[in-house]
């Protein structure tokens, strides 16, 4: 994956991105105002100031002038947009280096496809690959392609729907392990989809599973969440028992942890010591998904643009997603998503039918009961009355996460 823009100079123009950031005009037009009608007056001021100075130092000063008012303009847009309003300034930058999927989506007929509902939100298919780039201990400079045939099993699943009026995310995890039917190749593990098909057959075989229309998918590198979990200086996720060494997983003691990106990387790729393996995998993902959001809102991270350039210029090297979803998608979603809270993002795993041994293969199986009422809940934008119903199921994360 090649990045773009990102040893860009600050002052760059910021393109459309500063009329979102606050409701009334400002920003964005008096950005261009000091650049531009706001020269003359700069201009005017120096000639004060510096009227016995060389032409060429007269220059330099206005330049970091200009440096000096759009990163405080930055972080006007920083305090005027909330935590994601400063996404907004800057994500113009950023949002071309995040690679785009071609033929992401499956090409049967519509018929064959889930009915998109409307004013029901937004669903996401995320698909975490354990490694995707060619550098795989860095996580940076991810050269390859999302999907090669045969290449590489999907590692980690979920579902994220994003509310209608925007004010909750729910995120769904599918085992890896769960048996379904893979159209064109009968049941398998779920995961097999990615390797056969990649994502349109991904996409596919969870919309047959779910009867629910797919918007847009997003491929996640976990190793470059390394990088991620770093730049914000790490997450505290807290083990609520200590997990003995097993086999080669590694003895977890009690009590809350402070993880750099090394270290989550083994939370959460870990599953052999753990009472319920991949069950249990999945929930230290999401937990640490959690763990990772918890600490970019409350670090100052979306506060400090140098913080912010450092979170934004990892971003690429962990996701690609489908070539449907432009850059003016991306800052439209960031913006409506601005008042959401990490109490307002919920997780929790599909409804498990218990496990099993099939074809000399351990699988995990779906209660497709209860699974049905998940899917219809997320289908019509009922998530949080159904998350209200059902906050007391095992399979909604809780606080304690082993």
């Amino acid at each position: 994956m090649t990045s773009k823009g990102r040893g860009d100079e600050p002052d760059e123009d910021p393109g459309p991105l500063s009329i979102f950031a606050c409701e009334e005009d400002g920003p964005g037009d008096g950005a261009d105002d000091g650049e531009q009608g706001g020269g003359e007056g700069a201009d005017g001021a120096d000639g004060g100031a510096d009227a016995g100075a060389p032409a060429p130092a007269r220059q330099r000063r206005r330049r970091r002038g200009r440096r000096l008012l759009l990163w405080t303009l930055a972080v006007l847009l920083v305090l005027c947009g909330g935590a994601f309003g400063g996404l907004l300034w800057i994500t113009n930058h950023y949002a071309s280096s995040v690679e785009r999927i071609p033929n992401a989506f499956p090409t049967v007929p519509a018929s064959e496809q889930p009915p998109a509902v409307p004013h029901t939100g937004q669903t996401f298919l995320l698909v975490g690959l354990d490694a995707r780039s060619d550098r795989p201990t860095t996580g940076k400079d991810a050269e390859a392609p999302a999907w090669r045939a045969g290449a590489q099993r999907s590692d980690t699943m979920m579902l994220m729907h994003i509310s209608a009026d925007r004010k909750s995310v729910s995120l769904v995890s599918i085992p890896r392990d769960t048996w379904v039917p893979v159209p064109g190749h009968g049941k398998a593990k779920i995961n097999a989809a990615y390797s056969w098909g990649g994502p349109a057959l991904t996409i596919q075989t969870v919309q047959d599973l779910t009867r629910i229309k797919i918007d847009h998918i997003a491929v996640i590198d976990w190793n470059g969440f390394r990088a991620l979990t770093d730049a914000v200086g790490g997450v505290d996720i807290t083990i609520p028992r200590t997990i003995e060494a097993k086999g080669d997983a590694r003895e977890w003691l009690a009590g809350t942890h402070h993880m750099d990106g090394a270290e989550a990387l083994l939370y959460v790729r870990e599953r052999h010591g753990l009472p319920n393996g991949d069950l249990d995998r999945t929930k230290r993902q999401q937990n640490f998904l959690r763990a990772l959001m918890v600490r970019t809102m409350s670090s100052g991270t979306l506060s400090s643009p140098s913080k912010l350039t450092g979170l934004l210029g990892t971003i690429g090297d962990v996701a690609s997603v489908d070539d449907r979803l432009s850059n003016t998608d991306l800052y439209d979603l960031a913006w409506s998503l601005r008042d959401v809270r990490p109490d307002d993002v919920h997780f929790m795993n599909a409804p498990f039918g218990g496990f099993d041994t099939i074809d000399g293969q351990a699988v995990v199986l779906m209660d497709e009961g209860a699974a049905g009422v998940l899917w219809n809940a997320m289908r019509t934008d009922r998530m949080d009355a159904y998350l209200a119903e059902h906050r007391t199921s095992t399979d909604t994360l809780g606080q304690d996460v082993d």
